[in-house]
């Protein structure tokens, strides 16, 4: 993109357009209208001192004409600074647009206190009060100072004859009010005439003074957040949304993460973060714990269609998400509440999947009423062929290729949301209601050694989030967040048969279970509190100060159906509790016109475990509790040293609380750890990034990162088949290099992207359980992975705004042990072998004036190669798959 300039009438309409073919920039650009204006209220000291001003605004505004952001420019002091940010916060705009598509625009727009003139006298004109500049005769129209037209009547005016003389606050009026004076002659249709006016350094009539309109892309938060001081890496999903592939899969595309299942659609999913893994790394969902929100089942199966983009914090977490995090944290975007639009999609292929997913957003633009709703289904039968070894009638084992036959998997919810915004009471006022649930069974052991039958696992979770995000004063912000959810965990595990891999019984046991050495029929029940209040105070245009304070609260109890006996008490009835409150303090330093941008920051834990344990004696119940305070402190400076290039480093010494699962067990093989003690880490990143955008040899995008990770008490799962518990056993050491490049040619017929991330992360404990593995790197964890990507584009297939879209992924992931390489023969050591995966794809698109549809037919690792996650699971061979998505606007 590039800055096109166009002309006409005293106006300067300056707009972010693609590049052609030929390298000339395409202007298909609406800018912005102003349909509704406010009135401010004028200072009442500078009124008493007969002082008049004008303020000089940078007005942003979103997709749906709202004023998401007014920044003083040109100050004028007197007051007259916050009375005129006030009232442009309440503007109303038609939206700019690109072609059809709404867009975010930034405008300069001058703000213009005028006090009325004394009343006329017949020996001439009344002096002008004290500090007025003077106006030209062809002003606007009704405005102080102005004469009507020849011939023209026009109504009684503040300060005129007639009427009382009332000190006004004013807005310039679009210029289309100007009629038949001529004073702003009307422009041509490409830009619309109703635009406001701009002071020149000195005065002039409307027609000489310029308006900058600046128009960016309709993700430019995103583009922002990338280019802002925070280790963060931006995820957009709008492309993934059309074609078949899961978030977990968008994620794994990503440098920096990796993402390994457990199986199909549905599995469980383990994420690792520049090494540091699962609850590790923390998960959200517009901010508010991923778990809380109604997704129970993990990020990689969130539905891609419903999420904007994904914000990927690397090791150094911003204080606004109040949470505690080791290795970073990943942010799930749902699209602006402020956008109206109405978008579905169904998924169908192989191995039994079905997708579909429906998420639409209303808007009235008077009132301010917002209502949102969004809902969801996943189906698999996940029955792909996998590689075993089963034993033939004389024990000796044979390899054997089976179909999964206990894999099924089925999830569905929903959200309902309404809400108020751009009020003067409230910028946003919002209550989201939301219901979810899962249910998966499961075919294998973790090792994928013996199979399962009938043993399954689900949750259901129903709750509500509200959220309240008031201007305080124009330069102080306040956003308050509050949620509550109750969930439902069961677990089932009561056939007394074992199975083989053609899923036929072999023997019936007497007690055992089919996971465990006894059978359960358990459920959980967990309500839990999150709550987060963020004040954002910008002490000047280059100062700004953030706070932050978030409490949650987790309550826990259970019920075991299955008992060893009759009047045998219940193992899962235990009462327990956890709570926290993370609290921090941020100073954003801008300096030279944000060239460089530095955030520093101070963090506070506090953590306090209440629970009951069942005595040996196996009837009471003894109540035992544990505190923890700690405290993390970290630093994020971005240098711009050209237009297209900047340089990011960041530093955290960061702190992970324990989650309740690791704290309370689970009632059964797990058993409660209360003395776990939260893990920290130093995280450091450094890196470059280049930008050049409709440059000679098109667009190009290089990311570089390299970073460092020490980190002590790590909890890890530690015992036997019988009875496990986590500790604090583990020291670690990391440091890698990722980077990422995308290229895009001149037209953008054909894009080209690239990752590789290299990462040595190892044990370097000298003491407890891992002391004589000190220098073995992690288990379990490839160390080496990339990822490759193609997509042509061809135009006007078969109308000018639609296209077919062929396009190509590749996967790369390095050979891995799956155990300690320090323990037993190289030889015969578990190993993850390397794998290579393709997936092609085709998507034709058919946009209009009301809609977009997409059509995607997609074949998922073409070669069907044998892929292996975690453990040496075994994951899909080839599939076949088809999309198809619309989106009215």
């Amino acid at each position: 993109m590039d800055h096109v300039v166009l002309s006409a009438a005293g106006i300067t309409f300056v707009a972010l357009s693609m590049c052609t073919a030929h390298g000339r920039a395409q202007t298909v650009l609406t800018p912005p209208a102003l349909l509704e204006r406010a009135d401010a209220q004028y200072p009442e000291a500078a009124r008493a001192e007969h002082l008049e001003a004008t303020v000089l605004l940078k007005l942003t505004i979103d997709t749906s004409g709202a004023v998401r952001e007014a920044i003083v420019l040109k100050a004028a002091g007197h007051g007259f600074d916050e009375k005129a940010q006030a009232a442009a916060l309440r503007f109303r705009f038609a939206p700019a647009r690109r072609g059809e598509e709404p867009i975010v625009s930034t405008i300069q727009y001058p703000y213009e206190f005028r006090l009325p003139p004394e009343p006329a006298t017949p020996a001439g004109p009344a002096p002008a009060p004290p500090g007025a500049a003077p106006t030209e005769p062809a002003a606007q129209p009704g405005a102080p100072g102005s004469q009507p037209p020849s011939g023209a009547a026009t109504p009684p005016q503040p300060g005129a004859p007639g009427s009382a003389p009332l000190p006004t606050a004013t807005t310039p009026p679009p210029p289309a009010a100007a009629g038949p004076t001529g004073a702003f002659p009307p422009p041509p249709a490409a830009v619309p005439a109703n635009l406001p006016t701009s002071p020149g350094a000195a005065p002039a009539a409307a027609s000489e003074r310029p308006l900058e309109i600046s128009v960016r892309g309709q993700r430019s938060d995103a583009l922002q957040l990338q280019q802002s001081a925070e280790a963060v890496n931006v995820i957009e999903t709008r492309k993934a949304g059309e074609q078949s592939a899961d978030l977990g899969e968008v994620l794994a595309r990503t440098q920096v993460v990796a993402v390994r299942r457990d199986g199909g659609l549905g599995s469980t999913a383990h994420f690792s973060l520049n090494g540091l893994y699962d609850d590790q790394v923390r998960f959200f969902l517009d901010g508010v714990p991923l778990e809380l929100s109604g997704f129970p089942f993990g990020i990689a199966n969130v539905p891609v269609n419903l999420i904007e983009r994904v914000e990927v914090y690397r090791g150094v977490v911003p204080i606004r998400f109040g949470a505690d995090a080791l290795g970073g944290a990943v942010n799930l975007v749902t699209p602006d509440e402020r956008r109206a639009y109405l978008s579905g999609s169904y998924q169908v292929g192989e191995f039994g999947t079905h997708r579909a997913t429906l998420d639409g957003r209303y808007r009235d633009p008077n009132s301010g009423f917002v209502a949102g709703a969004s809902a969801f289904l996943d189906l698999a039968q996940n029955n792909y062929e996998i590689d075993v070894n089963e034993a033939d009638a004389s024990g000796v084992k044979r390899p054997l290729r089976v179909p999964r036959f206990h894999d099924a998997y089925r999830a569905g919810g929903g959200t309902l949301e309404l809400g108020l915004t751009d009020k003067p009471w409230a910028k946003r006022l919002l209550l989201k209601g939301f219901f979810s649930g899962f249910d998966k069974q499961l075919q294998h052991n973790a090792f994928m050694t013996r199979p399962y039958g009938e043993p399954s696992y689900g949750e259901t979770i129903f709750g509500a989030t509200g959220r309240y995000d008031v201007a305080l004063a124009p330069n102080l912000e306040l956003e308050l967040t509050a949620n509550y959810s109750h969930r439902i965990i069961d677990f089932r595990d009561t056939s007394r048969w074992s199975y083989d891999w053609f899923g036929k019984r072999v023997h019936e046991q007497d007690q055992a279970g089919e996971t465990a050495e006894i059978r359960s029929d358990r459920t959980f029940w967990q309500d839990a509190g999150f709550a987060r209040a963020m004040l954002d105070w910008k002490l000047a245009r280059e100062h700004t100060v953030r706070a932050s304070l978030s409490p949650t609260y987790t309550a826990r109890t259970g019920h075991e159906r299955i008992r060893s006996a009759p009047d045998a008490p219940d193992s899962q009835d235990a009462d327990r509790a956890l709570s926290t409150l993370v609290s921090g303090l941020e100073y954003q330093l801008d300096l030279f016109d944000e060239r460089i941008s530095n955030i520093a920051f101070i963090k506070d834990y506090l953590y306090r475990a209440d629970t009951e344990e069942r005595l040996p004696s196996g009837g009471e119940l003894r109540a035992s509790s544990i505190d923890s305070h700690t405290a993390g402190a970290g630093d994020a400076l971005r240098v711009r040293i050209a237009p297209f290039i900047y340089v990011k480093a960041s530093y955290e010494y960061a702190t992970r609380l324990p989650r309740p699962d690791e704290v309370f067990g689970n009632g059964g093989l797990v058993r409660s750890t209360l003395n776990l003690r939260p893990e920290v880490s130093h995280n450091a990143n450094f890196g470059p990034h280049v930008e050049l955008r409709c440059s000679a040899i098109g667009g190009l995008v290089l990311d570089i990162n390299a970073f460092f990770r020490q980190s002590d008490r790590l909890i890890v799962l530690l015992g036997n088949d019988v009875s496990t518990a986590f500790q604090n056993v583990f020291e670690a050491r990391g440091f890698g290099v990722e980077n990422a490049l995308s290229w895009t040619s001149p037209g953008r017929w054909l894009s080209l992207d690239g990752m590789l991330t290299w990462q040595d992360f190892r044990n370097v404990s000298r003491e407890g359980a891992f002391k004589d593995l000190e220098g073995d790197r992690i288990p379990n964890r490839p160390y080496l992975f990339g990822s490759w990507g193609a997509r042509l584009h061809f135009g006007g297939v078969p109308g000018r705004a639609d296209g077919l879209e062929p396009f190509y992924y590749g996967r790369y992931v390095h050979s891995f042990y799956r155990t300690w390489e320090s323990l037993g023969i190289r030889a015969y050591k578990p190993l993850v072998d390397a794998q290579v995966t393709h997936d092609v794809g085709v998507t034709w698109i058919l946009s209009r004036e009301v809609a977009r549809t997409t059509m995607t037919l997609e074949v998922q690792n073409i070669t069907d190669a044998r892929v292996y996650d975690n453990y040496g699971v075994q994951r899909p061979g080839r599939a076949f798959f088809a999309k198809l998505t619309i989106t009215l606007h």
